[in-house]
């Protein structure tokens, strides 16, 4: 199970750190990403980390902006998000895949459907 938090309203140009804290003792075998859905679009790859968080992978819209990052000791995963714009408002998601082979394929990494597990989505509104 997923939990999202750390949502929030933030003005342009501000930060928000999200949160997703997973149970069960086999969160450090998954790899781990962030969606995000707006309304009326379709839901798209954020970022994703590897189950032991030395590899990391970012879409290009977010890339020297936001930061993945995990502790599988405390079972989770965090989203940095800085220097926010207004396009980045959404509901974020997280996600689990516990398939290791699928972190071979950066097609596999970015898709939505290749992951189990899925939080239940954390707010994010960011004002201009």
């Amino acid at each position: 199970q997923l939990q999202a938090s750390g949502g929030g309203l933030v003005q342009a140009g501000g930060s928000l750190r999200l949160s997703c804290a997973a149970s069960g003792r086999t969160f450090s075998s998954y790899a781990m990403g962030w969606f995000r859905q707006a309304p009326g679009k379709e839901r798209e790859f954020v970022a994703a980390i590897s189950w032991g968080g030395g590899n990391t992978y970012y879409a290009d819209s977010v890339k020297g902006r936001f930061t993945i990052s995990r502790d599988n000791a405390k079972n989770t995963v965090y989203l940095q998000m800085n220097s926010l714009k207004p396009e980045d408002t959404a509901v974020y998601y997280c996600a689990a895949d516990k398939d290791r082979s699928n972190w071979a394929s950066r097609l596999a990494r970015v898709a939505a459907r290749m992951y189990d597990y899925w939080g239940q989505g954390t707010q994010v509104t960011v004002s201009s």
